[in-house]
């Protein structure tokens, strides 16, 4: 193996034995201890990786895809069904949240058993114990049983412990999204110290803008083997449009099975279900959408969409009385917690609607401009006076998927300029 690098894993794997009726009494495992049925499911399967020292690697992927059993195959928690794992120097983890704690020990207890855990003697945790102390902000509970501790409170005394036992390599999965941003943003800053340091860390996180930040190197894992890995904007660029691809596949199966009803009444409602969400319709009916899309150029259906994607909602109609006159055609965009991100219609935008018994409107969008998140379209078609022809709330609920972490609503393009000033 090379010394060069503080983790080497070569072709490692693990499996675990799924059973359909495991006994849960000893009577039970004595009675039916042949009769249990389980079949073998690889969570890992011929990881390879070499981690050099110094360099924080990140493991980006699905729930239930892997990266928190290697992480625990790297502590020694869970020990490999195949290959290999050298780890050069001392190792720290933060793994699950309260893990190694005993809940009846005050913080200070704690402090001293899991410090000893990791390798330090009584002697070494004496001269360290009040920084430790100090940084999880913990003095006015250090010496109450933890078992009466807020699960931020947990993090903070977990994460100050394994930060000051002086590891070589540091191993962090998820734990950090527990914590207050006043906090979160000290232990990021504790761990870019380390980084300057020259230690290894290895993180698992759900947070791709702290990914992009502070990683080397980024490994995708996808169904238990590592997809892809490489610079972080790449890896999780890609792994976003993956999501994203997914995303839609689901909603576009989703949608397929779904069982619309109309009932047409006066106000013509229509009971519909999109993602559990009730679809509410008014009007007078004298002019009725009878179809709702959402379209990129080509005319393909979307569910989910990339910030900045053109898009065209497509709206259907039919001119059920021939009084009706003076259509105005709307749209509404509003994030799933009822914000209005935007509205208009052909009325404010002085465009004139051509009188059709049935037809299509078109409504272009060549950029939208919104930040990751979910949204809906509300869609209407009113006399210029008011009178409410067909209002269909969230006909449409879709995605914005981004690799940036932008923040409010809309994203509005823009760019940095920096200049020298001489002195005066």
């Amino acid at each position: 193996m090379n010394n060069n690098f503080a983790i080497e894993v070569k072709n490692v794997s693990k499996k675990y034995k799924i059973y359909q009726d495991k006994p849960v009494s000893l009577k039970e495992r004595f009675l039916y201890s042949n009769k249990s049925t389980y079949h073998e499911k690889w969570v890992l399967q011929d990881i390879t990786l070499s981690i050099p020292q110094g360099k924080m690697i990140g493991l980006i992927g699905r729930n239930g895809s892997g990266k928190s059993t290697l992480l625990k195959v790297l502590t020694r928690i869970l020990k490999p069904d195949k290959g290999e794992v050298i780890i050069h120097g001392r190792v720290s983890s933060l793994l699950e949240l309260g893990a190694g704690f005993h809940m009846d020990f005050t913080g200070r207890e704690n402090i001293y058993m899991n410090a000893s855990i990791f390798g330090l003697t009584r002697k070494e945790i004496d001269a360290r114990l009040d920084t430790i102390v100090k940084f999880s902000e913990l003095e006015a509970y250090i010496d109450s049983p933890v078992r009466t501790y807020s699960s931020g409170m947990f993090m903070r005394l977990a994460f100050s412990i394994a930060i000051h036992v002086e590891p070589d390599v540091l191993l962090i999965d998820e734990i950090l999204a527990v914590g207050d941003n006043a906090f979160q943003k000290k232990c990021i800053s504790k761990i870019e110290e380390f980084k300057q340091q020259g230690k290894t860390i290895v993180f698992v996180s759900h947070d791709n803008g702290a990914m992009e930040r502070l990683c080397d190197e980024v490994y995708w894992i996808q169904d238990s083997k590592v997809k892809k890995h490489g610079k972080p904007d790449e890896i999780i660029r890609d792994y976003l449009d993956f999501l994203a691809n997914s995303e839609e596949n689901r909603m576009k199966n989703e949608a397929k099975n779904q069982e619309v009803k109309k009932v047409e009444s006066n106000d013509v409602k229509i009971e519909k279900e999109i993602n559990q969400q009730e679809v509410k319709r008014w009007g007078n009916g004298a002019v009725e959408i009878s179809k709702v899309l959402l379209l990129n150029p080509i005319g393909e259906n979307l569910h989910v969409l990339g910030k900045g994607q053109p898009i065209n909602i497509e709206l259907s109609f039919q001119v059920k009385d021939r009084n009706a006159n003076k259509l105005v055609f709307g749209v509404g965009i509003f994030k799933m917690d009822g914000t209005r991100c935007y509205g208009t219609n052909t009325l404010i935008d002085k465009v004139k609607v051509p009188y059709k018994t049935n037809g299509k409107v078109v409504y272009q969008i060549e950029s939208l401009n919104l930040v990751q998140g979910d949204y809906y379209f509300n869609v209407a078609c009113h006399h210029e006076d008011g009178t409410p022809y067909d209002y269909i709330t969230k006909a449409i609920n879709f995605s914005v998927h981004s690799s940036e972490d932008d923040l409010g609503i809309a994203y509005i393009p823009h760019k940095w300029l920096f200049s020298e000033e001489e002195n005066l």
